[in-house]
């Protein structure tokens, strides 16, 4: 670039030279900053709503600890057990889902600020945040069901 201009016009000088994609890129990097801050701050939330999912299921599954192994020794399926106690995960992850899904809607004017290219109530993009969500809860409420599914029934039932 530099031996160009000179081919041209000898004196002119020629200094700071740099792309109009890097000089994009200094321009918006607070921008950039701030969107990678919230990503964080968004996965963050997601695993801290997993691990209080799963300390619920846990705490849950093990206060009715009994309640399961009477179900057990009646006859119920490990796999019966699983569901008992997936419902339960479902129940939870969808009535967080039905109350994110309402603020979200309630703060549209809010959040169109913050979103370029994308429109804060996209279906699309509602919809894989819906289904991230309920996938972080499954796999939150997986382990205290499989823990439930494996009680031994006359453990359990001694179990006070």
């Amino acid at each position: 670039m530099r031996r160009i201009v000179h081919e041209v016009g000898p004196r002119v000088p020629v200094a700071d030279v740099t792309t109009q994609s890097r000089q994009i890129d200094e321009t918006i990097v607070q921008e950039r900053t701030f969107a990678d801050l919230c990503t964080c701050f968004g996965v963050l939330a997601l695993v801290m709503a997993c691990v209080g999912l799963y300390a619920t299921m846990a705490y849950a599954v093990t206060r009715r600890t009994n309640e399961i192994g009477i179900r057990m020794a009646l006859g119920a399926a490990q796999r019966r057990i699983v569901w008992m106690v997936l419902r339960e995960v479902l129940l939870l992850g969808g009535v967080g889902l039905v109350v994110g899904l309402t603020a979200t809607w309630e703060t549209t004017a809010f959040l169109k600020s913050f979103l370029f290219g994308l429109k804060p109530d996209d279906p699309l993009t509602l919809g894989a945040a819906a289904a991230i969500l309920i996938a972080a809860a499954m796999l939150a409420g997986f382990v205290p069901a499989w823990r439930a599914a494996r009680i031994d029934p006359m453990a359990a039932l001694r179990h006070e």
